[in-house]
């Protein structure tokens, strides 16, 4: 960035479909630069529900060519990320032979969709078999079910190894930088102010071409070239709660199709932790840092016990966890009607926006938008490669290996592990974290602050809240020996992950 020229394409924003782009771009030979403000996956695309999945609610809607898309794409993540994507059974709880029929027969529909993909069919199972393959399952009023298979990830893990695979493209990627303005040098040029968070340093960029891709905050960005635009974004917010594994101790999730405010219910085995997800609310407010409505954990709650053989309460929640959605649409009506398909929007300085979508399309979102700004720089010739491109650590023979989210680092990782003085120690017995994983985020995986470590290079602010803040002070020792750091700083890190860390707790 300090040795100047001008970068073919600047994307701002490093969630899903900004690196997607990234990734795109670089992969076509664009000379690719990608700015994020705080952290890669810091908003919504660490917040999600960990599935790659179709999206069996539009299919109600009559949204099937959105589905058809969702499911290739969801099929082409797997065969590009086979360390990072793994394969897991739903079932739908009946408690009568008409829901049986009705979601049966829905699911079948989505078996012709998905059909020639590998996945196993659905099937309506008895209510001896939804209990063997889920004991967590409230059988009380319970017939038997239907069971389907789709995907589930870890989404802030992918999202970094997509900044990886940008790099390895011959991209450049840099977090806690923030672009601060914006302005048309020429009718085929942009100037970028952008600042780093961290030093102050202030730098000007000059790229042919910018991409904003920033989600809920793309209106923000918008008007930052100084037009008048029409605002695109209407958020929603969801919530997930994390329970400890015991509510929910088989293998198969529980998806409940209709819930009182017309959301489906998701309960989930999550790396050994059970997700509950989610709500849906309007917001009019975007912040960083969305909090959890009282009515929406009420709701999950009361919900999850009507499903859950053991009724969940407020002290059995770990953590809890606030995203919001970049839904397209008017400020009129109920926001779970709105879709989750995207749109690219070009503004009169040039700016391209993308907005909308989901993560399970996020690779064809980026092709979209990428193949927009090639057209705009006269190089239509540049063809999409990413949809046979593996991306970074791609494994297919992990198997249970610990470190196997690391696909080929594993290792590397592992060596780092055991060269670390006391690298394999927990940093908390209930937590799987070692000490060596918090040196190989900072060194390998541009890890800056403590939040960094604990919320997106692991879980552990996701999985359980308090042991995260037991862990902060440990994590920031380590950081601050590799980042050259003073005793002032690891207690500024602390004491601000404690106050994050803190949204993350329910309180009685």
């Amino acid at each position: 960035m300090r040795d100047g020229g001008v970068w073919d394409v600047m994307i701002i924003g490093g969630g899903a479909t900004g690196l997607g782009a990234a990734v795109d771009a670089a992969s076509r030979g664009l000379r690719t630069l990608l700015l994020e403000r705080d952290d890669f996956a810091k908003g919504t695309s660490s917040r999600s529900t960990k599935l790659v999945h179709g999206g069996i609610r539009y299919l109600k809607q009559g949204r099937v060519k959105m589905v058809m898309k969702a499911l290739e794409e969801r099929d082409l993540l797997r065969m590009n990320a086979p360390h990072l994507v793994a394969l897991r059974e739903f079932i739908v709880p009946c408690r009568n032979m008409a829901e049986m029929a009705f979601y049966g027969s829905g699911l079948k529909v989505y078996n012709i969709l998905a059909s020639g993909r590998g996945i196993p069919p659905s099937r309506i199972l008895r209510r001896n078999d939804v209990i063997s393959a889920q004991e967590g399952i409230n059988d009380a009023s319970m017939m038997g079910g239907v069971s389907y298979v789709d995907g589930q990830f870890d989404d802030a893990r992918l999202a970094l190894v997509l900044a990886q695979t940008c790099v390895r493209e011959g991209g450049t990627v840099v977090n806690h930088c923030g672009v601060t303005h914006l302005s048309a040098t020429s009718p085929s040029g942009m100037n970028v102010r952008a600042r780093d968070t961290e030093s102050g340093e202030e730098f000007s960029i000059n790229a042919r071409c910018v991409v904003n891709a920033t989600g809920v905050f793309a209106d923000a960005v918008r008007t930052m070239d100084g037009s008048n635009n029409k605002s695109l974004i209407r958020a929603s917010q969801g919530i997930h709660l994390v329970l400890p594994s015991a509510f929910l101790p088989g293998d198969a999730a529980i998806m409940v199709p209709r819930t009182d405010d017309g959301r489906v219910l998701f309960c989930i085995p999550w790396k050994g932790h059970v997700l509950l997800g989610t709500t849906d609310t309007p917001v009019e407010r975007i912040e960083s840092e969305p909090k959890a409505l009282e009515d929406e954990i009420s709701f999950l709650i009361g919900h999850a016990g009507r499903y859950l053989r053991r009724a969940p309460t407020r002290a059995d929640v770990l953590s809890v966890f606030v995203g919001l959605r970049p839904l397209i649409g008017s400020s009129d009506g109920p926001t779970k009607s709105l879709s989750r398909e995207h749109v690219i929007h070009e503004s009169a300085s040039g700016l391209i926006t993308i907005a909308g979508g989901k993560w399970t399309t996020y690779r064809h979102m980026a092709e979209k938008v990428v193949d927009r700004v090639c057209k705009r720089l006269g190089a239509s010739d540049k063809k999409c490669v990413t949809r046979n491109l593996p991306l970074y650590g791609h494994m297919t023979d992990q198997g249970t290996l610990r470190f196997g989210e690391y696909g080929t680092d594993h290792h590397a990782i592992v060596n780092t592990i055991d060269d670390e003085p006391n690298g394999s120690d927990r940093l908390h017995p209930d937590l799987p974290y070692v000490a060596g994983q918090v040196t190989w985020a900072v060194e390998n995986e541009m890890a800056r602050t403590v939040e960094d470590v604990l919320a997106r290079r692991t879980r552990a602010l996701f999985f359980n809240a308090q042991a995260s803040k037991d862990m902060a002070p440990r994590v920031a020792q380590l950081m601050a020996d590799h980042l050259n750091q003073t005793a002032d700083w690891i207690d500024r890190e602390v004491a601000s992950f404690n106050t994050l860390a803190s949204q993350y707790q329910l309180h009685a």
